[in-house]
């Protein structure tokens, strides 16, 4: 997995908490990227409803409370998935091999065991969880 999904939770606390009119260039310094990397995260976010922006005005707002944004939302938009697939085999086993001829079947349940445990937990959490987290980390209580 790359850095999309972790780069879009930064975006969607800072845009929910900052009291100051965001764009890119604000976002990619606090990120420590470039500003094309953030409009192609923001992108990714607009094209699910997550965040809404106007032409020609700055700023961007979120389209939900971070309450009502799972975890789960951002990282499939983020992913551009419809389902975690965390986990692969390996290709070309031995099908002459008495393990490379069952590899497959032996690993695949478990794997897909962890990948749906893991869309539970992400669908479970939201971004208003790593909002307070950032609070408690920073040891200040949120201003609402």
């Amino acid at each position: 997995m790359d850095t999309k999904f972790s780069v879009a939770l930064h975006i969607l606390a800072m845009i929910s908490e900052s009291k100051e009119t965001l764009n890119s260039q604000l976002l990619a310094e606090s990120v420590g990227t470039n500003a094309s990397y953030i409009r192609k995260i923001l992108a990714l976010l607009k094209n699910v409803g997550l965040i809404r922006s106007q032409q020609g005005k700055i700023g961007i707002q979120l389209n939900k409370k971070p309450e009502e944004i799972s975890l789960l939302e951002i990282y499939y938009a983020t992913q551009e998935v419809s389902r975690i697939k965390l986990f692969q085999a390996h290709q070309n086993p031995n099908p002459a091999c008495p393990v490379g001829q069952h590899i497959d079947a032996a690993i695949s349940p478990i794997f897909e065991g962890l990948e749906q445990q893991l869309e539970e937990q992400l669908a479970n959490q939201t971004l208003d969880v790593v909002i307070k987290n950032l609070y408690a980390s920073a040891s200040r209580t949120r201003q609402d």
